[in-house]
């Protein structure tokens, strides 16, 4: 088999004595808080989008106290904070919304401490979800509301997979990403329960863009793995959602973080990767579509063997039909035997409605959920 020797590094880092500097935690904060607020007014998407299917929100009881959130601040860098806020007093003027927003990593451990009702933001990581177990002895309620950004940065974006514009490869299909991204395993994780069912061995690797069926010069060529760093979100998700939970990855993988420029503005592991593979025919990473340069192009997706396939756009993020679009979670607290708490509820429930979702819409950054998904989500109050 071709060795998988990657090309020499051509694009955007920093010289070694400036990386150890500006990848340190704290400066890479500032840049992004820098670029999270200088987007925070932005309205990425004027789309109408339709929303007659959902429900409107009709109150099941009056609600009174305070809601407090914490998690993630794409919430109230806009306005969708504010347009939740005053749009749900129209109904529970007994309720007050006290959003504490700075970080998703906050949204379990708020549950947990007690001192959050609804955690906001990533898919809980295990280390969450056995905290939360340890102390309560069930799960967090866990409710999709809202649907990840298209190409709004810092609003919990789908992932595309991208690979060099020569590459002849238009689509390809989850269990071939768990072939090049994954290796070989006796088993994964869906939440904290382990199941050996997922095992797979070693032949169901690619390593190959032959065993992709690409013919004739392609047949040998070693594949070229880009990731963002496994520490990150994005490849936690990807290992979830494609890896089947294993956490085993192809031992060629390039790994990308964060880091702060010279100039205190952030240089994005997702980007400089992108930018990598549009000058290596033969990589393949995981970004997003607004990275998406001259030189790369991003695949058709198919969820099955049996397909379809569907390309990365903005209607198939919003439909969810794009296996890889984006969520954004409300976290709430469950114990056994006990009801969820109404005023948590209803907020939920209103979220959820025409009204909620159309907040979001104003906002122009998230993506509305489609009325098929809020039906679903919605039943896990009842």
């Amino acid at each position: 088999m071709a060795s998988a020797s990657f090309p020499a590094r051509v694009a955007g880092a920093p010289d070694s004595a400036q990386a150890d500097a500006a990848r340190d935690g704290l400066a890479i904060q500032g840049a992004r808080n820098r670029l999270n607020a200088s987007l925070g007014s932005k309205r990425f998407y004027t789309r109408d989008w339709d929303l007659s299917g959902l429900p409107a929100y009709v109150p099941a009881r009056p609600v009174s106290g305070t809601i407090r959130m914490w998690g993630n601040d794409a919430v109230t860098n806009g306005m969708l904070g504010q347009y939740w806020t005053a749009g749900f007093r129209k109904f529970q003027p007994g309720v007050k919304l006290d959003f504490d927003l700075k970080s998703s990593a906050l949204a379990l451990p708020g549950l947990i401490a007690g001192g959050a009702d609804i955690g906001i933001g990533r898919h809980a990581m295990f280390m969450e979800l056995l905290g939360y177990e340890r102390l309560y002895n069930c799960d967090p309620l866990e409710v999709t509301a809202l649907n990840g950004a298209y190409d709004a940065l810092g609003w919990s974006p789908g992932y595309v997979i991208v690979v060099n514009r020569g590459n002849p490869i238009e689509r390809i299909r989850v269990g071939q990403l768990d072939g090049i991204f994954g290796a070989e395993r006796n088993g994964g994780w869906i939440g904290t329960t382990w199941h050996p069912e997922f095992a797979r061995g070693p032949e169901k690797n690619l390593r190959t863009w032959g065993q992709l069926g690409l013919p004739g010069e392609w047949r040998d060529r070693p594949i070229h793995p880009y990731a963002m760093n496994l520490e990150y979100n994005p490849t936690v998700d990807f290992s979830r959602l494609v890896l089947q939970g294993s956490g085993k990855w192809n031992e060629a993988l390039r790994q990308y973080s964060q880091y702060a420029r010279p100039d205190g503005t952030l240089a994005l592991g997702a980007q400089e990767l992108v930018k990598d593979i549009a000058h290596d025919p033969d990589g393949i990473g995981i970004s997003c579509v607004s990275y998406l340069i001259p030189g790369t192009k991003a695949l058709a997706l198919a969820a099955t063997d049996s397909g379809p396939y569907i390309a990365p756009t903005l209607s198939s993020f919003q439909d969810r039909s794009y296996f890889l679009h984006g969520e954004c979670y409300f976290y709430l607290k469950r114990e056994r035997g006990r009801p969820l708490d109404p005023a948590v509820r209803e907020f939920v429930r209103y979220v959820l409605s025409r009204e909620g979702q159309a907040a979001v819409v104003r906002d122009g950054k998230f993506l509305p959920m489609p009325a098929d998904a809020v039906r679903e989500e919605l039943r896990k109050l009842e």
